[in-house]
């Protein structure tokens, strides 16, 4: 029997929220030129990739 490590889902479950919002974040700033929205998203999306390479279970 399997149980689901449930820190590990809800850190799996944020990386996701916050590559999603940076992504968001980037289409944003690039739509209505905004170069401190793309710089926002682009950190957000390095901070994201960080967390997923460092925390590892």
């Amino acid at each position: 029997m399997t149980t689901d490590w449930f820190p590990d889902r809800r850190m799996r479950r944020n990386v996701r929220a916050l590559g999603t919002a940076g992504l968001t974040v980037i289409v944003v700033g690039a739509v209505i030129e905004a170069q401190w929205l793309l710089g926002i998203g682009v950190w957000a999306l390095i901070i994201a990739i960080l967390i997923e390479l460092i925390y590892r279970p």
